[in-house]
């Protein structure tokens, strides 16, 4: 069970119950005013990596191994999207758990990041085969 969606709210309740017997209304006011402007920070935030996201391809990214270096468990899916400033591409089914989201970059390579309620639970990394075309040129040997 999340206890987030639990204990956010109640905290909410009790501090503008605190404010009410400190301060009367005035403390309600004060302690609401804080309240709705964390509320807008938040949906801010969210907006703006939002915003950044839809200007992307989903599913791609600058650099897989450098992503697959900053993930970490219990990250967000918000927070991974702003890292990557790109949708994930959905591989599992909508609406299921866990869900799998895809990043790619340029070369082949690609994370795959399964999140359990919104926070990354776990990921994989694929890096396709390097094959050389041309071989080196030998080096010639010091004089």
């Amino acid at each position: 069970m999340n206890f987030q969606k639990i204990l956010v709210p109640v905290a909410g309740v009790a501090v503008v119950a605190l404010a009410y017997r400190g301060y009367g209304w005035a403390g309600v006011a004060v302690a609401t005013g804080g309240i709705v402007m964390w509320v807008l920070l938040n949906f801010t935030r969210m907006v703006t990596v939002l915003k950044r996201a839809a200007d992307r391809p989903i599913g791609h990214v600058p650099s897989a191994v450098m992503l697959n270096a900053k993930l970490k468990p219990g990250m967000t899916l918000l927070h991974v999207v702003a890292m990557t400033r790109s949708l994930g591409e959905l591989r599992s089914p909508k609406d299921e758990q866990p869900e799998a989201y895809r990043w790619t970059d340029a070369g082949g390579s690609r994370v795959t990041v399964e999140f359990l309620n919104g926070k990354v639970a776990k990921w994989e990394m694929f890096r396709p085969a390097q094959t050389d075309a041309a071989p080196a040129a030998p080096v010639p040997p010091a004089p």
